[in-house]
């Protein structure tokens, strides 16, 4: 039986920590909670974090990171800002149904418990993988003629409020077909929101 690397069982831990922060938040779930799910003690557990704080912030950059690596894969590619925004659409939809404990952390315990995260998230700074390739994104789009220019933040919201609207709809189980069903009239939707209008 192979032996469980450093790095596996750091990700053992962000994986467990996700799963019970976006079930519980982040108050009531505690470090020995989550090193019973891993399967460690509490002692281990403080080899990997020090602190129940700091592994909140490694977990938002570790969804931050997830998300910036999809999209500059997606940035990458020689299609048109349309198709970008449908596959922007796709990963995201996929994430909500795969990983659906990243979409919680981030609305549960990153955006409603900020105070945890201090002046070491200030601003953008524990999302700004995913916040960069956003505006990279924008300004490439805008480049093209394909899509109107203005403040990255308006553009940002409306973006992501589609996004995160039905997402939200979603984990309520109030959408009455799965997310992907939805891919093709959210991407119009969004593309017909943000383009270029002469």
């Amino acid at each position: 039986m192979a032996k469980i690397t450093k790095e596996e069982r750091k990700n053992g831990i962000i994986s467990a920590a996700l799963a019970l922060f976006s079930q519980q938040g982040f108050y009531v779930t505690t470090i020995p909670d989550i090193a019973q799910k891993v399967g460690m003690s509490v002692g281990n557990f403080y080899n990997y974090f020090s602190s129940k704080e700091i592994l909140a912030k490694e977990l938002i950059l570790y969804i931050s990171d997830y998300l910036g690596k999809n999209l500059r894969e997606i940035n990458m590619k020689e299609i048109t800002t349309e198709e970008k925004i449908q596959e922007i659409v796709s990963m995201y939809f996929k994430m909500a149904s795969d990983k659906p404990e990243m979409i919680e952390y981030f609305l549960r315990v990153y955006l409603s418990n900020r105070e945890v995260f201090g002046s070491d998230c200030a601003g953008m700074i524990c999302v700004s993988s995913f916040v960069t390739e956003m505006m990279i994104f924008f300004e490439e789009g805008v480049a093209k003629g394909d899509l109107h220019n203005q403040d990255f933040f308006s553009a940002f919201g409306l973006f992501m409020g589609y996004l995160g609207g039905m997402v939200f709809l979603f984990g309520e189980a109030l959408l009455p077909e799965p997310l992907k069903e939805y891919e093709e009239s959210i991407s119009l939707n969004i593309y017909n929101a943000l383009k270029h209008r002469d």
